[in-house]
C-alpha cells in the first residue's frame, strides 16, 4: 500500500501536467480519477492496518469487516469521479474543445500508464494471495486507471491523427462508463461482504466435507450450516450428531476430525470453526422439536 500511495503521487503529478500541456478534456478526465485514487488509496492503507489489528473485548470477531467499508468508500469516490467527468465532456462537446502538444502528453501519458499496469497486476496478485479485499480492490482500481489511460492514448491519438476534436470528449465519455461499471462492481462486492452474503461454492465445498464424513460413519448426521468471511478471516459453524451412547470424548475426537478438513479448504485463511455436538436422535437435543431436519442448512 506504501508503493501505491507513492505511485498515487507520481499519477497524479503526471496527468495533471499532460492535461495543462495538452488542454484535452479526455487527458484532464483521467487526471480526476487520479484524485479519487489518491484518496481512495489513503483510506485503504488504513483499512489494511486496522484489519490486521488483533481482536478485543469490543470487537471479539476482529476488525476485518473494515476492508467491506474501504472497498466501497473506493467505490464512492470512483462514482463520484465519473459523473464529474461525463459534466465536463458533456460542455465540451457543446462548447468545442480545443488541443494541442500531444505528442508531449501522449508520452507522459504512456509512460505513467505502464507504471500502472506493473503495480496493478502486484497489488491483486498479492491482495489474492493473502485473501485482503483492500488490496484486491485498490488493485482493481489501479487497474482500471490503467485501461481508463489506455483509452484516452488511443482517443486523443485519434484527435492528432484525424484532426477531429469532438473525439476528445466522446473518448472522455467512454472512459466515465468504464469507471461507473468498475464503481458498481465494487459496491456490489461491498454490499456482499457486509451483509454476510455466503459464497456457493465455498457452501459446496463444506457441504461436501460433511457428507463425505457421514457417508464414513465419522458422524450420524449434521444441520443447520453456517458460514461466513472478512478478509482472511473464515467463520464456520454447523451441528454435528452422533450416536446417543457414544462418550463425549470419541465424539469430540471425530469432530475435530472433520473441522482438520473444513480448515483444509482455506489454506490462505485464517479459518474459525465452531462445531455443536448432538445426539443422532433430534428430539433427544431439542424435546421441543420432534422433527428431523432434511436440510443440512436450515436453521430452528
Amino acid at each position: 500500500m506504501g508503493a501505491s500511495l507513492a505511485v498515487s503521487f507520481l499519477m497524479l503529478g503526471g496527468k495533471l501536467a499532460a492535461a495543462y500541456l495538452t488542454g484535452s478534456t479526455a487527458i484532464f478526465s483521467d487526471a480526476a480519477e487520479s484524485v479519487i485514487h489518491l484518496f481512495a488509496t489513503g483510506f485503504a492503507g488504513f483499512s489494511l492496518w486496522y484489519a490486521a489489528t488483533p481482536p478485543d473485548t469490543s470487537h471479539p470477531y476482529g476488525h476485518g469487516k473494515i476492508s467491506y467499508f474501504a472497498s466501497a468508500f473506493e467505490g464512492a469516490l470512483i462514482l463520484v469521479a465519473a459523473c464529474g467527468i461525463l459534466w465536463t465532456a458533456v460542455q465540451d462537446l457543446m462548447t468545442g474543445p480545443e488541443v494541442h502538444r500531444i505528442g508531449t502528453g501522449l508520452y507522459i501519458l504512456g509512460g505513467l500508464t505502464a507504471v500502472n499496469l506493473a503495480l496493478g497486476r502486484y497489488l491483486i496478485h498479492v491482495g489474492r494471495r493473502t485473501n485482503t479485499l483492500v488490496l484486491i480492490s485498490n488493485g482493481q482500481h489501479v487497474m482500471t486507471d490503467m485501461w481508463t489511460s489506455l483509452g484516452v492514448i488511443v482517443g486523443v491519438a485519434l484527435v492528432g491523427w484525424t484532426g477531429v476534436s469532438w473525439l476528445d470528449p466522446a473518448v472522455a465519455i467512454l472512459v466515465a462508463g468504464n469507471i461507473l461499471w468498475t464503481a458498481g462492481l465494487l459496491l456490489r462486492r461491498s454490499v456482499y461482504g457486509l451483509m454476510d452474503a455466503a459464497d456457493p461454492s465455498a457452501t459446496k465445498q463444506i457441504l461436501d466435507v460433511l457428507t463425505e464424513a457421514q457417508d464414513e460413519r465419522v458422524i450420524a448426521a449434521f444441520h443447520q450450516v453456517r458460514h461466513r468471511r472478512a478478509g482472511d478471516q473464515v467463520w464456520v459453524e454447523y451441528h454435528l450428531m452422533f450416536p446417543g451412547d457414544m462418550p463425549i470424548h470419541e465424539a469430540h475426537d471425530r469432530s475435530h476430525a472433520v473441522e482438520d478438513r473444513v480448515d483444509d479448504l482455506f489454506p490462505d485463511s485464517d479459518v474459525h470453526v465452531t462445531a455443536h455436538l448432538e445426539p443422532r436422535r433430534h428430539a433427544e437435543a431439542h424435546p421441543e422439536d420432534h422433527s428431523e431436519p432434511a436440510d443440512p442448512l436450515r436453521q430452528e
